[in-house]
């Protein structure tokens, strides 16, 4: 991918058979810009200078996010549950795999047979996360959806490297990321009404955000909460 300065800054410029001009900054401040075949260089200076201030903005945001740590399921760990930080204790079980919560002690106590590996264990503990969310999620649904004024026909949890949450507007389904399992029950909500609101309106326009701020006018601070974490090293992340 060829990389060239633009308004002061090394872009990696593409051209490729598109309508209009896409910026993207990724973690580690990397900035994309997509442009149509024929766009004049002048056009995509321009382009770029006009967001100059909001390039900055988002490398900045991606410089203060919090490292993804390097985990390998063994005690001593700490593994968050709705941003609570647990002490993991992992022992020797026959039997199925399974986790327990001691709130008293703020323990993860991870039953595993004594061979297990790391991939085995961290499986274990994703499960158990989804679990979780599946108990917590209907609640959300059922108070806000009157808020919003607006119904998911359906929902599911799934891992995604991108985006908090996604929803297919046509089916009425929502997704939600299994990585807020980690973050605070707020975020959680934030993301609910996120994907939700986008049954009254399918882009991130003015009117999209103006009827966030009628929902729930405080979900700015739960969106700068997600973006100070990393879920995947590379890539932007947000509610979609």
């Amino acid at each position: 991918m060829p990389i060239t300065t633009i308004a002061g800054l090394e872009i990696d410029l593409v051209r490729k058979r598109m309508r209009s001009l896409r910026l993207t900054v990724y973690a580690g401040g990397r900035i994309r810009v997509a442009v149509p075949l024929q766009t004049p260089t002048a056009a995509i200076e321009q382009f770029v200078a006009a967001r100059h201030a909001w390039i900055q903005k988002h490398q900045q945001q991606f410089a203060a996010r919090e490292p993804r740590p390097s985990l390998q399921y063994i005690s001593g760990e700490l593994h968050p549950y709705l941003d609570k930080a647990y002490e993991l204790r992992v022992t020797s079980a026959p039997g199925r795999a399974r986790v327990t919560l001691d709130e008293a002690t703020a323990h993860l106590y991870l039953h595993v047979p004594a061979a297990s590996t790391a991939a085995q264990r961290a499986a274990v503990l994703a499960a158990w996360y989804r679990q979780q969310l599946k108990q917590l999620i209907p609640a959300l649904l059922r108070q806000w959806e009157p808020v919003v004024g607006r119904e998911a026909a359906s929902w599911g949890i799934k891992q995604m490297r991108t985006r908090w949450g996604t929803c297919n507007i046509g089916a009425r389904r929502i997704w939600l990321n299994l990585e807020l399992a980690k973050r605070p029950l707020p975020c959680l909500e934030y993301v609910v009404v996120h994907e939700l609101t986008h049954l009254h309106e399918r882009l991130h326009n003015a009117r999209f955000w103006s009827l966030m701020d009628q929902f729930m006018p405080d979900w700015r601070t739960h969106k700068t909460e997600l973006n100070r974490v990393h879920l995947a090293p590379g890539t932007p992340t947000d509610a979609d």
